[in-house]
């Protein structure tokens, strides 16, 4: 049996493994299982797809039988293409929340916005011209609304969409017999929450209510940078990322220009010059303009 702590696995349950990696810092997780190995994210590159394939060997020789993406960001998934054909036979089953499956497909369609954040990405260094010049990108064939339960042949995994929060897509991986929760981006360990143009300040806070509320005194949650947490630090975070959406409720309803919100007051949960976006996806939620 291979030293895992040594080779960068944590196994943090029974058969259930994470791994940190850079650039971002992103965390991968590995569930064994005794019909295969469920892949959860797959990094930022093909390039780095292949490592990731690499160090799965360590653990097990089972192959991959499902990669699951937490949502649709590119250092999650755009490693995806190691675990499909033709570079994986059989290939994995892809599974993602429908809505991170939509931007996913987006992204590989050509969506404008998409085009210009792969030319900027392309534009940082050789490394990521090199990056772009290979990238394919796979978008997951079997998609989660609610909730669905993959069979591992002994162990069940539970896919669950609590709610909107850090997407629209946001999809969490529930180990009930090692009392484990696979969270991804909708909670962070080693950073600040990241409100991007996706996210959705006003209902993150309620969708980790709901993620708590199948978290008990003693579960571990893997969050999608960083190491694992507990429901205190899931409780302290949903309390933070609530104070904004209601800083930006008591801005609008005082009549603060949303350009003006971050400066009207220093009494952010959070560091302000991180908060833009998140201030413009509240307004905009509160003035009814984001679904």
């Amino acid at each position: 049996m291979p030293d895992r702590a040594a080779d960068g696995w944590r196994e943090i349950a029974d058969g259930v493994f994470q791994r940190r990696y850079q650039p971002v810092d992103v965390t991968v997780c590995a569930i064994v299982g005794a019909d295969g190995t469920a892949v959860v994210d797959t990094r930022c590159s093909l390039a780095e797809g292949r490592e990731l394939r690499e160090h799965l060997r360590q653990l097990s020789a089972a192959p991959v039988r499902w990669v699951v993406n937490t949502h649709a960001h590119f250092d999650h998934v755009w490693g995806n293409a190691e675990f499909a054909a033709p570079r994986q036979l059989p290939p994995a089953q892809f599974w993602a929340h429908a809505a991170a499956a939509r931007a996913m497909a987006a992204s590989r369609d050509g969506a404008p916005d998409d085009l210009a954040f792969k030319a900027e990405l392309a534009a940082e260094s050789p490394e990521w011209a090199a990056r772009m010049a290979e990238l394919v990108e796979v978008v997951p064939e079997h998609t989660v609304r609610t909730a669905h339960t993959l069979d591992l042949g002994d162990r069940e995994v539970r896919l669950l969409h609590p709610g909107r929060g850090h997407t629209d897509g946001d999809l969490v991986l529930h180990l009930p017999e090692s009392d484990t929760l696979l969270v991804g981006d909708l909670v962070e360990e080693s950073g600040e929450p990241a409100f991007g143009p996706d996210s959705f300040p006003l209902d993150w806070a309620p969708t980790l209510d709901a993620l708590l509320a199948v978290t008990g005194p003693g579960t571990v949650l893997v969050p999608g940078h960083g190491d694992p947490v507990d429901a205190a630090f899931v409780r302290a975070q949903r309390d933070a990322i609530r104070a904004v959406a209601d800083r930006c409720a008591a801005l609008r309803a005082a009549g603060v220009p949303v350009g003006e919100a971050l400066a009207a007051t220093d009494d952010w949960a959070f560091d302000p010059s991180a908060l833009g976006r998140a201030v413009e996806r509240a307004y905009a939620q509160l003035d009814g303009t984001l679904a």
